[in-house]
């Protein structure tokens, strides 16, 4: 396991949820200010909680990870339910595990998490103080990464791999458009454009003891391939030649659920002022996806307010999942205590003992990510 996947993780994770967010806090009727958005950046980008997670750890379990997420979420005056706070997780979650089974090459991971800080600076752009944040955030993922070989980044990717596998939840807009299955697997395609400095696969040549080709011999590949035309920079700005880790709720995205390395960059002078004949269903889409949003003020606050995104379609589908969650607990469970008669069963109190998590046991090293989850307390 790689000591150096948790920023990739965290930064893109949060660059989803902000594409998330983002999407949901522009549909009418509700404008929301733009300090949602700033809060939750500037959380991300805080030098201590940066400097923290820039340490080399382990990957954090998934329990860790989605109260991350939710304290990210939870450090702006926005409020989610646990119902939708978990939707929300599994739909950055999801998006950016296709972004991982998607790269050509495991080094492409950094232009994919390139394409989330760049939209990022974009969301705060208003703002030189937090644009500053994040450009700091820029340059020290790429002094921590640059040097990194490609033996180095593939140990990183299987990282990622082994934290996504058990993860198959259905999201809409990818069952829409055909890229996953009922069961929550994705579905990959076998063409398309070949890592950046690879061969298009079909020929065999062979060499003689002198390095000089002596003979070609061509074999059908089973696929449609193509070369790969550039290569994306790794630098603080320019040309990342993928649109994995891009918006991809944007309403004027193209379909970037597809291998999108080959693919051009969208230019904001690109975008055409004309109706979009697919809008409606696009935002339509959208809402069944996401669902309302109410805005509502803060109890107890005074002059200070809040709002509560819900992120299933109707209130009552709200209602629904957190009653499922809740009666999770009301099923009968049959309770086997080994440790009930001592003199009897000795043996099995003893092994049961060992099985206990002594948690008050102040010489035991807390749990992965305690740390950086009470620093983000005092933020």
């Amino acid at each position: 396991m790689s000591l150096k996947t948790l920023p990739l993780l965290v930064m893109n994770l949060g660059g989803e949820m902000l594409y998330v967010l983002d999407q949901r806090l522009r549909a009418p009727p509700q404008n929301p200010p733009q300090k949602v958005l700033g809060d939750i950046i500037g959380t991300l980008s805080n030098k201590p909680f940066i400097e923290e997670l820039l340490k080399p750890q382990d990957l954090y379990s998934h329990r860790a990870m989605r109260t991350l997420l939710t304290r990210i979420a939870h450090s702006s005056i926005m409020r989610l339910n646990p119902a939708s706070m978990d939707k929300l997780c599994d739909l950055t979650i999801m998006a950016f595990k296709y972004q991982v089974l998607l790269c050509p090459r495991p080094r492409d991971l950094l232009l994919v998490t390139f394409n989330h800080i760049d939209a990022i600076k974009d969301f705060v752009s208003h703002n030189p103080k937090l644009s500053n944040q994040v450009d700091e955030v820029h340059r020290e993922l790429i002094e921590l990464y640059k040097h990194l070989t490609d033996g180095e980044f593939q140990l990183i990717r299987q990282t990622l791999l082994v934290f996504f596998q058990d993860l198959h939840v259905k999201v809409s807009i990818f069952l829409r458009d055909n890229l996953q299955n009922t069961n929550g697997h994705f579905v990959l395609e076998s063409s398309g454009p070949v890592p950046c400095g690879s061969d298009v696969p079909g020929l065999i040549r062979f060499f003689n003891s002198k390095g000089r080709e002596v003979k070609r011999l061509e074999f059908q590949t089973g696929g449609s391939y193509t070369s790969h035309m550039r290569e994306g920079s790794f630098e603080m700005s320019g040309d990342r030649a993928t649109r994995l880790g891009t918006n991809m709720y944007s309403e004027s995205a193209e379909n970037t659920h597809t291998t999108g390395a080959s693919r051009k960059p969208r230019h904001k002078t690109q975008v055409s002022t004309a109706p979009n004949p697919l809008a409606k269903e696009e935002l339509n889409l959208l809402a069944n996806l996401m669902g309302s949003m109410e805005r509502r003020d803060t109890l107890n606050s005074g002059n200070s307010s809040g709002f509560r995104v819900n992120l299933f379609a109707t209130d009552h589908e709200e209602e629904e999942a957190e009653t499922c969650s809740e009666t999770l607990g009301m099923y009968n469970v049959i309770t086997i205590q080994a440790t009930e008669d001592h003199h009897v069963n000795s043996e099995l109190a003893k092994i049961a003992d060992e099985f206990t998590d002594h948690k008050n046991n102040t010489d035991v090293p807390s749990s992965k990510g305690d740390h950086l989850l009470s620093l983000m307390d005092d933020l």
